[in-house]
């Protein structure tokens, strides 16, 4: 994967191309580097995110899509992104503890998830 051009860099290599061609050109290399950048990231979290639905798929026990509103509902509440969220959740499977207020919102979210369940 390439690496990101620093924005300063950026400028600078937008600012020196001789023709606008080659300025179109550089200026659609950066875009779509900076996309690959953020697709990247965005395979990464959401192998966690489907590992933390899955947990919480066993742990409810719920469905895919009701495990995803649970963590969404958790994100929502602790004002946490929902991939650090994720995380937190899977770091538990390393000995890790889940942060205080992810583990209250998670006891809520499941009660209220249990709740709907009885209706």
């Amino acid at each position: 994967m390439h690496q990101l051009t620093p924005p300063r860099e950026e400028q600078r290599l937008l600012r020196t191309v001789p023709f606008e061609g080659d300025a179109a050109l550089l200026a659609e290399i950066v875009e779509l580097r900076a996309r690959n950048h953020q697709l990247g990231r965005a395979l990464a979290s959401r192998a966690v995110i489907d590992q933390a639905r899955g947990m919480l798929m066993a742990l409810a026990p719920c469905s895919s899509e009701r495990a995803w509103d649970l963590l969404v509902d958790v994100s929502q509440h602790c004002n946490i992104k929902l991939r650090d969220v994720a995380a937190a959740l899977v770091a538990t499977t390393r000995d890790r503890m889940l942060p205080e207020p992810i583990q209250r919102e998670l006891r809520r979210a499941l009660r209220r998830l249990h709740a709907a369940d009885r209706r």
